[in-house]
């Protein structure tokens, strides 16, 4: 985190908090462009320039805007992107179309020809049915793209059931029943409309332990050598996904690029050896790990309600509708009064959401320093699925993004407007 903190002040990539909040209003996502870089750079030092033939695509869905766009191609990764927005949002941007990869369960017709027609580098085709459609709209547009399998390995991750996506009951994938993939690794090696690169795992999100990964690993590999053994077949490629977990709270045990990819990267490199095979291009999608810690949200704490010997209930001018992670699956942060940084924390309080929502609370026993009404309160790492998962409910407008970099602060979202947010709505004749 780039915060620190100066005369009783939370300061952020330079920037004074307080004055942010003052100037932009609240609530305020605020993205520091320093710590994205150097996470970018971390990236670079233990897996790009450590290993050749690699790539890391930036996922997308974590934080996406046309800003970030340019700061993810400028610090040379690639983007891995999900829907037809996200790739129309890398598109609008610039960001180079070779350079880009679709993932996604259930892509829609329009998101495949959209993907196809700008030339992207890389779909990760999901179901079996999407080969053919892949396949149809190539024939009609007279070209062919490069596609990877994304498999379902079956292994359990050590996270919240929502966000682990490897095991074989999920929703992701296909699964490695003989009679399904074999007969779609044929297929696809066979087609005059694919380049067929290889496979695609991803087994969940902000993860802490590399044993999914290496279960995971060990399964993609024996795949490669069988399709190797039928169909004599080198596959050129692999992409390990991501899931690599940051800091929320002390209790996460956060670890470094290396303690995933060394122990990956090794037995790689050993598999291809045995194999006497070229090693595969080996590709990452870190997201969370990318921008989770570079944002913050301010708000300004409004009614305080004290239920005597029970709860503490500190309200602020958002909520669910900014960060839906603490509702939907229990995810815990930190925070602290940033116009009262230095102050000691007195207070065990709960922060709860201006939604009509009993669930719509943000932190449960919050330490925090005496709260009054027109503080303002900063809740750290909320750089990933903060905005991009943002909603208009209880008709409460989307807030404004700033990126900062030495104490210097720029708009990158403007904050939605009540018109902004009823622009599409229409009175039918029939109401007038």
């Amino acid at each position: 985190m780039k915060s620190e903190i100066k005369n009783n002040i939370l300061y952020f990539d330079g920037c004074d908090t307080v004055e942010l909040a003052k100037k932009y209003g609240t609530p305020l996502y605020v993205m520091s462009e320093t710590a994205i870089v150097e996470k970018c750079r971390e990236i670079r030092d233990a897996f790009l320039n450590k290993h050749e033939r690699t790539r890391a695509a930036y996922a997308g869905k974590a934080f996406l805007t046309l800003s970030m766009c340019k700061i993810i191609e400028r610090e040379g990764l690639c983007m891995d992107v999900v829907s037809g927005g996200e790739l129309y949002t890398a598109i609008k941007a610039n960001f180079p179309p070779e350079k880009i990869e679709l993932n996604g369960n259930n892509k829609s017709i329009e998101e495949l020809e959209l993907a196809i027609g700008y030339n992207i580098g890389r779909i990760i085709v999901d179901g079996l049915d999407e080969l053919e459609i892949i396949e149809s709209i190539c024939k009609g547009k007279g070209t062919k793209t490069s596609i990877l399998y994304r498999i379902t390995p079956g292994v359990k991750s050590d996270s919240h059931d929502y966000i682990v996506t490897g095991k074989k009951d999920s929703k992701f994938g296909i699964p490695l029943d003989d009679e399904v993939i074999f007969p779609a690794i044929e297929r696809a090696i066979n087609s005059p409309y694919v380049n067929f690169m290889g496979f695609h795992f991803h087994v969940g999100s902000q993860l802490h332990n590399n044993d999914s990964h290496l279960k995971a690993l060990e399964t993609a590999l024996k795949l490669i050598k069988d399709t190797i053994d039928k169909y004599n077949y080198v596959t050129p490629e692999l992409n390990i996904g991501g899931g690599f977990g940051i800091k929320y709270t002390d209790e996460d045990d956060k670890k470094s690029y290396a303690y995933f990819l060394d122990p990956m990267m090794e037995k790689i490199d050993e598999f291809s050896k045995e194999q006497n095979i070229k090693r595969p291009e080996i590709v990452i999608e870190p997201g969370r790990s990318i921008v989770g810690e570079a944002g913050i949200t301010l708000y300004t704490i409004g009614t305080i309600k004290d239920i005597k010997g029970i709860r503490k209930y500190v309200s602020v001018d958002g909520g669910m509708t900014d960060n839906i992670r603490p509702a939907l699956y229990q995810a815990k942060y930190e925070s602290i009064i940033a116009n009262k940084a230095g102050m000691p924390n007195t207070d065990m309080v709960t922060i709860s959401g201006k939604c009509c929502e009993s669930g719509d609370i943000l932190i449960k026993d919050a330490n925090l320093a005496s709260a009054e009404r027109g503080d303002i309160l900063a809740v750290f790492s909320t750089g990933a699925y903060g905005h991009s998962m943002a909603s208009n409910y209880n008709k409460n407008p989307i807030p404004a993004t700033l990126l900062v970099k030495d104490g210097k602060s720029e708009i990158i979202v403007k904050r939605q407007t009540y018109d902004h947010m009823i622009a599409n709505e229409v009175i039918p004749e029939s109401l007038i």
